[in-house]
């Protein structure tokens, strides 16, 4: 994940009047990706390097321990190297030697043809082995919890729509489950996200949570939709796609359920701009049968809306 930065080039001005706008600028990014600029946080790898290291991604996880491992390894063949002849069977002064020497102690694979041959370099051996182990320790952690980090494929639609529910207005989100298995209990949230001024003529973001039609499914198998009545009571009521751009609509939706095959909790978010919701369409019908009588869906169509 793409960590926040510091741009001191980048003048940041606060006021509580409204600033310029920050369209695209989500609360809630649909990537990995952060677009968020955090000022005045103090960015220190060391006080929360477990964290860290859990929200890389893979490949720069990988990186990250390969090139750990390297350093450490370089390092000691470094002070293998301050003795000359500290290595049994080494080249004099051959750094490859004492680098690969270093790497038969870090792992404990100890091959017998290269052996400490001095006091010192018992010493700095067993230095090593003791670094070695808890490198391997710590690496096997993370590694087991990255893969056991419980996570919830759900798959939101690429936009909202406000259509016609019962002859009423409404706010939809559909949701799908990517899994076999089922999300047990699964509750969703809708929160809008816009530009509002106060009576003392201040800027806020504010937030207002919607009253969902159902917002709980004892079991979440295939899909799901969020439904949302605009009525007077709506923080939406009387938003046209103009209003909803103008105070820079964000629609947050959140999901949370107990995975049945893990036992564990697992979660989702994604969210909506104001370009991103489509008034007076609704979405494209994905359920079917197949030709012996299996309920089907189709998820070809899952993004797919119709102008009603």
């Amino acid at each position: 994940m793409k960590r926040p930065t510091h741009r001191k080039s980048q003048p940041v001005v606060f006021t509580d009047r409204k600033p310029a706008s920050t369209k695209g600028a989500r609360i809630v990014s649909r990537s990995s990706a952060d677009r968020l600029l955090r000022v005045g946080l103090r960015a220190n790898w060391r006080s929360d390097l477990y964290y860290r290291s859990l929200t890389l991604n893979w490949w720069q996880f990988i990186l990250m321990s390969a090139l750990v491992y390297l350093a450490a390894n370089v390092i000691f063949a470094g002070l293998y190297l301050i003795q000359p002849g500290s290595i049994l069977n080494a080249r004099p002064g051959s750094f490859a030697d004492a680098f690969f020497f270093s790497v038969e102690t870090f792992a404990t694979v100890g091959y017998g043809v290269l052996s400490p041959a001095t006091t010192y370099a018992n010493w700095v051996m067993t230095l090593e082995t003791l670094v070695g182990l808890m490198m391997v320790a710590l690496t096997t952690g993370l590694l087991f919890a990255r893969v056991s980090r419980p996570t919830a494929r759900v798959l939101f639609s690429e936009v909202a729509v406000i259509g016609q529910h019962n002859g009423q207005p409404c706010l939809m989100i559909r949701l799908g489950n990517q899994r076999l298995s089922q999300i047990v209990d699964a509750r969703v949230s809708v929160t809008i996200l816009r530009n509002e001024i106060t009576t003392e003529g201040r800027f806020i973001r504010r937030f207002h949570d919607l009253k969902l039609l159902r917002e709980r499914t004892p079991v979440f198998a295939l899909s799901f939709t969020a439904m949302h009545i605009i009525d007077k009571s709506s923080p939406l009521f009387g938003l046209d796609a103009a209003e909803m751009a103008r105070s820079e609509v964000e629609v947050l939706v959140t999901v949370t359920g107990l995975d049945e095959t893990m036992g564990q909790v697992v979660h989702a978010r994604s969210s909506y701009t104001a370009d991103e919701i489509r008034i007076g369409h609704r979405y494209a019908d994905v359920f079917g049968s197949t030709a012996d009588g299996r309920r089907a869906i189709d998820y070809r169509r899952f993004h797919d809306t119709v102008a009603e």
